[in-house]
């Protein structure tokens, strides 16, 4: 099949030099846009803290920005502020971009027992103010950012706004999401445990909606905005916790074991960082320990050893009561584990 002839215009010419603009045939005429190009916003995950996290798609989508929007608000950190410039200069070698920052309002809802009309009220704040911003910062186009910490999609509010601000905004443009290392994902990778156990759910909630302690139905659930230790107040009978703080950042904390046996050691840690650093971010998942779900996985464990020896004996002729004592000793499983597979 031949290549398909480029297109070029050909300009005819009056007699007394003059250019003549003629009407082109729809056959030959090339395809012309109707509309000005839109601009893009980008959502980009960068992960829970270590710049490691950062996707190749990420990192590519950075090197795109014609103008980064930054959200800052009054808790904002200088080494949150030096964490976020660092991933971009570890992913762009050029300034040829702009940064434009949007000062969150007051978040009320901390201070008040209407929580919900508290929060439509802050988003409806960050919906115009964003909404103006956009409008006047990113030419048809061009292309924004967002950097956003995990994944834009797991209790982060920008993925939601800029959907509202697209929505009802004069100005047209379309965004993306890239997603990213989440906090929970770099907490079940730093404790080398998996999220779910074997055939089972997990739930994820914020901690105001554990007061009530752990639901019946529930066995693994991830805590998420927790800035009062609830764990503390739940029974910590037959309960184990995987709990992080400054997840993927040098000054990452790991405390795992029975909920009764290190919770006094987890407010303590939490207490001396936080006065430290003067901010923590941590997550944790709380498993329920499955002992009989635990003593079955194991049964069918020993049961499978001593189908091997019974095929042991055949092949060797040996007696069975002499292969039998690998059954006795298979060590025990690990406090809370389970089988994940057989």
């Amino acid at each position: 099949m031949p290549a398909p002839r480029p297109f070029v215009a050909e300009v005819p010419h009056a007699p007394d030099g003059r250019v003549m603009i003629e009407p082109m045939s729809a056959d030959d005429a090339p395809q012309q846009a109707t509309d000005v190009a839109q601009a893009r916003v980008l959502l980009i995950g960068i992960g829970a803290g270590d710049p490691d996290y950062v996707t190749t798609q990420a990192a590519l989508a950075i090197r795109e920005l014609d103008v980064l929007f930054v959200v800052t608000n009054e808790e904002e950190q200088a080494d949150l502020v030096h964490a976020r410039r660092e991933v971009v200069d570890r992913y762009r070698d050029d300034d040829d971009y702009r940064t434009v920052e949007l000062r969150d309002p007051d978040r009320p809802w901390k201070d008040t027992p209407h929580y919900a009309d508290a929060v439509a009220h802050w988003r409806s704040q960050r919906v115009e103010l964003w909404e103006a911003a956009l409008a006047e910062h990113l030419a048809p186009g061009q292309t924004g950012g967002f950097l956003i910490w995990g994944d834009p999609s797991l209790y982060e509010s920008t993925l939601s706004i800029v959907a509202e601000v697209q929505a009802r905004s004069t100005a047209s443009f379309d965004y993306e999401v890239l997603p990213g290392v989440s906090s929970i994902h770099a907490l079940t990778a730093r404790h080398r445990i998996p999220l779910n156990r074997q055939g089972g759910a997990v739930q994820i909630t914020p901690a105001r909606l554990l007061g009530s302690g752990i639901p019946a139905s529930a066995n693994d659930v991830v805590v998420m905005l927790d800035p009062s230790t609830t764990f503390m107040r739940l029974d910590p009978t037959g309960l184990e916790i995987y709990w992080g703080a400054y997840l993927g950042t040098p000054d990452e904390l790991l405390i795992a074991g029975p909920l009764e046996q290190v919770r006094d050691e987890i407010v303590r840690v939490r207490a001396e960082a936080k006065e430290r650093k003067g901010w923590i971010f941590d997550t944790y998942l709380i498993r329920r320990v499955l002992a009989e779900r635990r003593t079955k996985a194991s049964e069918r464990r020993v049961r499978q050893v001593e189908r091997r020896a019974g095929e042991i004996e055949r092949r060797s002729g040996h007696d069975r009561r002499a292969t039998k004592h690998v059954t006795t000793d298979y060590p025990p499983m690990p406090g809370g584990a389970e089988v994940q597979s057989l």
